[in-house]
């Protein structure tokens, strides 16, 4: 028996909110954030190349998403305005960062704080409304 994957239905950058919206055919509707898309791409700049060789993305608290191109019929590449485009964001991993969003956010807070960077996100929640934000009104 095969499970199919979620496939997404809709895709729309909110370049004032500073969210990427994604809808599911399973009914899931996701709001992604783009600083938590940037601190999270799946990149190897981002991710090493192995366990243990993550780094730790700090300053993105500004970052906006100037594009989106597809890849295939999998995935996607946003286009960061820091200049970050080597991510390829496949549809399974945008649903399981859409599913864990508040947790991924959390746990990046956390490792701002111990590596000394209080204050470095300009978001206390991975929902938050980001009218009126530092991302909204740098353009």
């Amino acid at each position: 028996m095969t499970t199919s994957k979620p496939q997404p239905t809709a895709l729309n950058a909110r370049t004032q909110a500073c969210v990427l919206e994604i809808a599911f055919d399973d009914g899931k509707n996701f709001s992604l954030p783009f600083e938590l898309l940037r601190v999270y791409s799946p990149s190897a700049e981002v991710r090493g190349h192995g366990a243990g060789q993550e780094t730790l993305q700090t300053g993105k608290r500004l970052v906006n998403l100037l594009g989106i191109e597809p890849v295939g019929n999998y995935a996607v590449r946003p286009l960061f305005s820091d200049g970050h485009s080597t991510g390829i964001f496949s549809w399974e991993y945008l649903y399981w960062l859409g599913d864990n969003a508040t947790q991924l956010w959390q746990d990046y807070l956390e490792k701002l704080q111990a590596a000394g960077f209080t204050g470095e996100s300009g978001r206390d929640a991975p929902m938050a409304d980001k009218a009126g934000s530092a991302c909204a009104s740098k353009h």
